[in-house]
């Protein structure tokens, strides 16, 4: 697999596409205006407690007060397995120091938890644990023992913190993960001796621009070269990485060509196409893709496809390429919550554990986390996917000032007759 990231950069937005085999697969927005906020870390207050619902209301600063529910407090259980309640564990004008696990979704606030993670390029660390975990990409039991242990090796008796080994972990050297280790101990440090002088609502620690990140968490083995159109994003990206990700440096380069980067490789397109209804797959077949408060529902329909042996197995066909699409478009439009996918009906459980299987097969390659049901009933196949971050349509767009987002119109005879009873009324 060839894997290239393009980043686009104007002065209020950066752009990221990831392209394997000069096809799409992802796109990542922030606009200055609008950064996103997980992983940043805040002197919260806490201005109401909501005993009914074992949650509380935190003001970090922004317009929308963020939510913390009693699950997400550190050391919330004490006796064993028994839960404090959160009216015992908060009050009213108390300051705390939180961390954004969700941005706000609509009219949500952010979801915050007081357990502190802050991601490195190989680990992850946990200041207020004492465990070693290991990403559950890493499958192969005697690999996850070698890092355990490679790890507890590199790691001094009297240190304190936990860790989580990411993915990227298992081809870093020893003196990577040491100084992984140095940097986020240095980095929480930082971090604690602002916090004991800091007011309420006081930023604490702000995660990385998307440029940065993507050095951190999207660049892997397979990624060839990381392209990028500005020159001071390039010098920015060169600097850190050579101090931190000294193995991904090299492949960092600029682009100065006359013809827009996001253009050139067919980006643009892909992006509008990304905010249609309606995607259509090469066979002929289309899906219908749409997107709820709730719920993210996929149609899959055979359109003009005729397969030339017989109709299950065009339905077969169809459900395949579709399977591959669906999970590609998931990625794209960064669709997240509930998702329900009707693919077409099948006759046979062989076809539809071929295409279960091949639609578990593509979504494997997705770096979020997800779980998803085999065959409903009804013939629908439920999945999840994680949501920290509004979807590609969310950020792009808004609803209809005219329908408000309801994509209808009545029709000149309702109208006329609404027009009618109200002169009766």
């Amino acid at each position: 697999m060839t894997e290239e990231i393009l980043i686009n950069v104007t002065p209020q937005e950066t752009r990221v596409a990831v392209i394997e085999h000069g096809v799409t697969q992802e796109v990542h927005i922030e606009r200055a205006s609008a950064r996103g906020l997980v992983g940043n870390i805040y002197m919260g207050r806490v201005i109401r407690v909501l005993a009914g619902m074992q949650s509380a209301f935190i003001d970090i600063g922004g317009g929308r007060a963020a939510f913390l529910h009693v699950a997400d407090i550190w050391g919330h259980r004490h006796g064993g397995d028994s839960v404090a309640p959160i009216e015992r564990l908060l009050s009213e004008g108390q300051n705390l120091m939180v961390q954004v696990v969700k941005d706000p979704i609509g009219t949500k606030g952010a979801r915050l938890s007081t357990q502190i993670s802050i991601a490195g390029r190989f680990l992850v660390y946990l200041p207020q644990d004492s465990h070693i975990g290991i990403s559950q990409r890493i499958e192969d039991e005697e690999e996850r023992a070698h890092l355990r242990e490679k790890l507890q090796q590199l790691l001094h008796s009297d240190e304190k913190g936990g860790f989580i080994i990411r993915t990227m972990a298992e081809a870093a050297s020893d003196r990577e993960l040491r100084s992984d280790v140095e940097y986020l101990r240095r980095l929480w440090g930082g971090i604690q001796d602002k916090a004991a002088a800091a007011a309420p609502l006081t930023p604490l620690y702000q995660d990385l621009d998307l440029s940065l990140r993507v050095l951190r968490d999207f660049v892997h083995e397979e990624t060839m070269r990381i392209l990028v159109d500005s020159r001071e994003t390039y010098q920015t990206m060169l600097e850190f990485g050579q101090d931190f990700t000294p193995s991904v440096a090299e492949r960092i380069g600029h682009y100065a060509g006359e013809r827009p980067l996001f253009d050139l490789y067919g980006v643009e397109d892909e992006i509008e196409k990304a905010l249609a209804r309606r995607v259509d797959l090469k066979s002929g077949g289309y899906l219908i893709l749409d997107q709820t408060e709730a719920l993210t529902t996929v149609d899959v329909n055979t359109g003009g496809f005729v397969s030339g042996r017989s109709f299950d197995d065009t339905i077969f066909k169809t459900n395949l390429e579709a399977a591959q699409v669906i999970a590609r478009q998931l990625r794209l439009r960064n669709l997240g919550g509930i998702i329900i996918v009707d693919f077409i009906d099948m006759d046979t459980e062989e076809h539809k554990n071929a295409v279960l299987n091949e639609f578990r097969k593509a979504l494997a390659r997705d770096r979020t986390r997800m779980t998803v049901n085999g065959f409903t009933q009804l013939g629908l196949v439920e999945m999840t996917r994680k949501r920290t971050r509004e979807s590609l349509a969310h950020v792009l767009c808004q609803p209809c000032p005219v329908c408000e987002g309801r994509g209808r119109m009545k029709t000149a005879q309702t109208v006329c007759y609404a027009i009618l009873r109200e002169l009766l009324r």
